[in-house]
């Protein structure tokens, strides 16, 4: 008999909000989530209502994912009067009040070991967390690495969605992944290129375009 063609992984961007796009489609199991809240900068908010808003949408995407699936979070430190703000600790925070537990920790560089930063930091936390019970990963991959080009100064790695993917695809049943806030699509067009099918959302209609458009280099 002959083979039977594969059919092309998906990949649909929706125009909007992504809490309520949440709300409004549980997930389908063999879900995932890759994707990274956005800053204060952002959102529109003073700083404090940003935060509140900040660990408040984590917890609803930790509580969006299935039992089975995980959710990773790539958050980049900023600082405000001053001080810096640890994003890895806001969505640790979320994910305690969402029951859910750390599978892995790993910190990406976007800028070479000994950069000097003022403003926003040169590192990145990429966080995996999981509601359900799981086993610890056979192949976590590396612990630091570099992020690999980035469509633009606030996007995802390639190199650093390559690693969450290949985590995806060898330790779970993830059959499709969520970029609940996908900007130009780096988590879409990394998921398609691994054999996810890829769902983005996002308020900003010129990157919901982007997003859809996004093709990686071989």
């Amino acid at each position: 008999m002959a083979d039977v063609p594969r059919a092309e992984p998906s990949r649909v961007v929706v125009h909007g909000e992504a809490l309520a796009w949440l709300a409004a489609h549980p997930a389908d199991p063999g879900t995932s989530v890759i994707t990274s809240l956005p800053d204060v900068s952002e959102v529109g908010l003073a700083f404090d209502a940003w935060r509140v808003w900040f660990i408040d949408a984590a917890r609803q995407v930790l509580r969006w994912v299935p039992d089975e699936g995980v959710a990773i979070f790539y958050q980049s430190d900023i600082r405000h009067r001053g001080a810096w703000v640890d994003k890895g600790y806001l969505v640790m925070r979320a994910a305690e009040d969402a029951g859910a537990s750390t599978v892995w920790h790993k910190i990406v560089c976007r800028k070479p070991p000994g950069t000097i930063a003022l403003g926003r930091a040169s590192y990145t936390h990429m966080i995996c967390f999981a509601r359900g019970p799981r086993d610890t990963p056979r192949q976590p991959g590396p612990d630091v690495l570099d992020a690999g080009a980035m469509p633009s100064i606030r996007s995802m790695g390639v190199n650093a969605c390559k690693v969450a993917c290949r985590f995806l695809r060898e330790e779970t049943r993830t059959r499709t992944v969520v970029d609940p806030f996908c900007g130009l699509g780096t988590a879409l067009a990394v998921a398609n290129a691994f054999g996810f099918d890829a769902v983005g959302v996002d308020l900003n209609a010129k990157r919901c375009r982007a997003a859809r458009a996004l093709t990686l280099a071989d």
